[in-house]
């Protein structure tokens, strides 16, 4: 079952400060980011056990991918 990515406010908040704050030496690389993390993200749905299981936590459905 593919299920739908749904984004905090606060990481969208998070999100955008790190591409502003890479901005301000390079907009290009702040693209680059977004664009990375925004394809990763895409792919959850098709891959939902991608990604290590977060240690401090041991629960299967919560993982990260580290970038």
């Amino acid at each position: 079952m593919v299920k739908k990515i749904r984004w905090s406010p606060k990481a969208v908040d998070n999100f955008e400060a790190i591409c502003n704050f890479i901005g301000r030496d390079s907009e290009l690389y702040a693209s680059m980011f977004a664009k990375k993390i925004n394809e990763t993200v895409l792919n959850i749905p098709s891959f939902p056990e991608s990604g290590r299981i977060v240690p401090e936590y041991q629960d299967s459905n919560l993982r990260e991918k580290i970038f």
